[in-house]
């Protein structure tokens, strides 16, 4: 049987708080850590969980470690898609001024493919992107755990569970920050087409238009789509 899904977008980075979006790899100040405490708090199935899913970059990896030390204090593991180098290096600068509960070498990131970070299958277009978002989902469907969490992006969020519950998620989420969402395989989903929906509780839990209530996630939308605009009158002005 599949996993569950409890999805999760990461904690607001600096690139949020300063409206900066030209930051690549931005982390979480210590105000945006505290939203991993409130989540670490107020998520209940921490014993329930049997893997913790995280992308490559930074603020995502702080999130799952510092949301989930109840989780990883077991015997779990946390799958990231780092490169195992850089890894052993960097995690404990990431957490140089944080309690953790857990053993950082408990997050491994063996199975990353080379080139995560570059363009083609990688790239931030729409068809890599829902190509991507697909391959994870198959993968997922494929996994043995029970429950699983993925900490991810809010653009990734809406492709991996195919919502579309904005006008574009190109530049624009409807998912707060720390938001946590519960989704189950469909009944018709197999292993080559995976598709996810969500749980009437989670539905109940956040309300039909909770998400888009939140004013950081007004605020972000907006300042994504004048700067989506302002590039292509950039782009217009130059052909």
């Amino acid at each position: 049987m599949p996993p569950k899904i409890h999805l999760i977008r990461h904690a607001q980075g600096e690139h949020n708080t300063t409206r900066d979006y030209s930051i690549r790899d931005a982390v979480l100040t210590a105000k945006e850590k505290e939203q991993c405490r409130m989540l670490s708090e107020n998520f209940e199935p921490h014993a329930e969980v049997d893997i913790i899913f995280a992308s490559p970059l930074r603020r995502t990896i702080q999130t799952a470690a510092l949301s989930f030390g109840p989780t990883l204090s077991k015997k779990i593991d946390m799958g990231t898609a780092d490169s195992a180098e850089d890894l052993e290096q960097a995690l404990p600068e990431f957490f140089a001024e944080d309690s953790l509960d857990f053993d950082l070498m408990k997050i491994d990131a063996s199975k990353v493919t080379t080139g995560w970070n570059t363009k083609g299958y990688w790239a931030y277009e729409k068809p890599a992107i829902s190509k991507r978002a697909a391959d994870c989902r198959n993968w997922l469907f494929q996994r043995c755990e029970a429950q699983a969490v993925v900490i991810t992006h809010g653009l990734m969020a809406h492709f991996l569970t195919e919502d579309w519950d904005v006008e574009d998620p190109m530049i624009g989420t409807a998912y707060k920050n720390c938001e946590h969402r519960e989704f189950v395989f469909t009944s018709e989903s197999t292993s080559e087409d995976a598709h996810v929906t969500e749980t009437e509780q989670s539905r109940a839990r956040r309300g039909p238009n909770g998400p888009k209530s939140d004013p950081h996630v007004l605020d972000e939308m907006k300042t994504l789509k004048d700067a989506a605009k302002k590039e292509k009158c950039y782009r217009d002005a130059s052909e």
